[in-house]
């Protein structure tokens, strides 16, 4: 029966009609849970009633995945690891953002709202898309994280050169690597900016290295991504 179970909560395959429709069940529940935090006024009788029926629904989905959790994960110990896993940390923060109580009685903890945000977040396990896309982060992971370092390194060292070249510029090193960060990912707020010729000379050519840079993520990510679609297209 625990195999059964697992089968219907996590396949989603188009043959088992049980598990098609467990899935669609599951989406809609998500996204009727999301409705109250869409509108200011989300103390509605009608809205807490939903609330209150889709987190019952979230915590029998969260054990039931709890209970099948061995034949998931592979390895020593899967009930203990399951928790810890990221969609059941998310299915976690999505339940308890509801029974929590102080969310609704104190202004000072409003802030306490914020994980229902993560409701959402709760339907990418529905997501064939997602699962390839994290497929081909996870192949990529070496690649996309050398060239993590090498933006992070960039964004310091662009911060650094202008910060010696206008100090009056920037109240601190701080300052600077805002700058830089805000320049090279092409949003440019306008806030800070140089305002020597030499220093102007610098932001230019760093926006121009750093857009080389920065697009660097993208095309690994695309060609990996075409790359796991190919065996597909062929079967």
């Amino acid at each position: 029966m625990r195999r059964r179970i697992y089968e219907m909560i996590e396949k989603g395959e188009q043959e088992d009609k049980i598990s098609l429709y467990y899935d669609r069940f599951m989406i809609f529940c998500i996204i009727a849970s999301v409705l109250p935090l869409c509108v200011k006024n989300s103390t509605n009788p009608v809205f807490y009633r939903i609330d209150r029926i889709t987190v019952f629904i979230f915590i029998i989905d969260y054990l039931l995945r709890w209970g099948t959790a061995d034949f998931k994960l592979k390895g020593e110990k899967p009930f203990l690891r399951y928790p810890f896993t990221f969609f059941a940390v998310v299915d976690l923060i999505a339940i308890l953002s509801s029974l929590t109580p102080l969310y609704s009685t104190l202004k000072a903890v409003r802030i306490l709202r914020l994980p229902k945000c993560m409701k959402p977040l709760k339907i990418l396990r529905y997501s064939k898309g997602f699962h390839l896309m994290m497929q081909v982060i996870h192949k990529e992971k070496d690649n996309l994280f050398t060239i993590g370092l090498l933006a992070v390194g960039y964004i310091f060292l662009s911060a650094l050169i202008l910060f010696q070249v206008e100090p009056d510029t920037f109240a601190s090193f701080l300052d600077a690597v805002y700058w830089a960060t805000i320049t090279l990912t092409t949003v440019g707020y306008g806030d800070i900016c140089p305002a020597t010729s030499i220093g102007k000379i610098i932001a230019i050519v760093t926006s121009f290295v750093g857009i080389a840079v920065f697009a660097l993520p993208t095309g690994i990510i695309t060609a990996g991504y075409l790359a796991e679609l190919k065996p597909k297209h062929k079967r």
